[in-house]
């Protein structure tokens, strides 16, 4: 790619920004639910469109309007292409909110942040998560706690999965995936390590196109199970699916 290429792409990217800053300190403070959606749902696949990422839904089940959604975490990407499906209030580490603007971004759509080993936090946060799911709306967060590489899964943190049993909801486990145009996994992507978030989003924008697809697999029964149970039957389902993914690339 050239320079000027770049340029023009990362120019893009902050004007997109900048009319997601507008939106969040104009529209969301009195906007409805579905409104909220609506414009997050736009704004996140225009974002993902000038990144030259595509999203698209695999194979699995419907979506539910009303859950607990559990991810595999692979990028920044991430709640991005959830947002573009499926709008979520998310839980996410602490770490995210020092992103430059799209920590902001994340902030002002209603994401709530995790310090790492602050337990009262954790608490206070736990009891916010049931508060919302209660209200009718879905939420989503990462329980391997920091990113993975593609095609494996980390262990889950079974601690937040005990808010879908509290607000007796079903849970429902996403595998994500970045796939090239060979079907493989987009290296790209990989935000492992060292690896800054203006180094992803540079290699990113200077890289091939990305597939990122979203299966939303089967629900599981919140009310009277067990969060490690439940824990670790989301992380058997992501990671079957995942290789299922990878069988079907060979």
């Amino acid at each position: 790619m050239t320079r000027l290429r770049l340029a023009w792409r990362l120019a893009r990217v902050t004007v997109h920004l900048l009319a997601g800053l507008a939106t969040c300190a104009l529209v969301f403070p009195w906007a409805s639910r579905t409104l909220r959606d609506k414009a997050t749902r736009r704004w996140s696949r225009r974002l993902l469109a000038i990144c030259n990422v595509r999203v698209e839904s695999a194979p699995g089940a419907p979506a539910l309007e009303h859950a607990l959604f559990v991810a595999n975490h692979i990028s920044w990407l991430d709640i991005f292409v959830l947002n573009s499906l499926h709008p979520c209030r998310f839980v996410a580490k602490a770490e995210i909110r020092s992103w430059p603007v799209l920590g902001w971004l994340a902030s002002a759509a209603g994401t709530v942040f995790i310090a790492r080993g602050n337990r009262r936090e954790l608490r206070h946060i736990f009891k916010g998560i049931v508060s919302v799911l209660e209200q009718g709306e879905r939420v989503a967060f990462f329980p391997e706690g920091t990113v993975g590489q593609q095609g494996g899964v980390l262990p889950f943190h079974a601690n937040l999965f005990e808010a879908a049993i509290d607000a007796k909801v079903a849970l429902q486990p996403c595998a994500l995936a970045y796939l090239d145009a060979n079907g493989g996994w987009h290296r790209s992507v990989d935000y492992m390590g060292e690896v800054t978030f203006v180094d992803s989003l540079l290699t990113i924008l200077k890289g091939a196109p990305v597939r990122a697809r979203v299966a939303c697999l089967a629900p599981l029964e919140g009310s009277g199970a067990h969060r490690r149970e439940l824990a670790q039957a989301a992380q058997d389902a992501i990671q079957a699916a995942l290789s299922g993914a990878a069988t079907e690339q060979a």
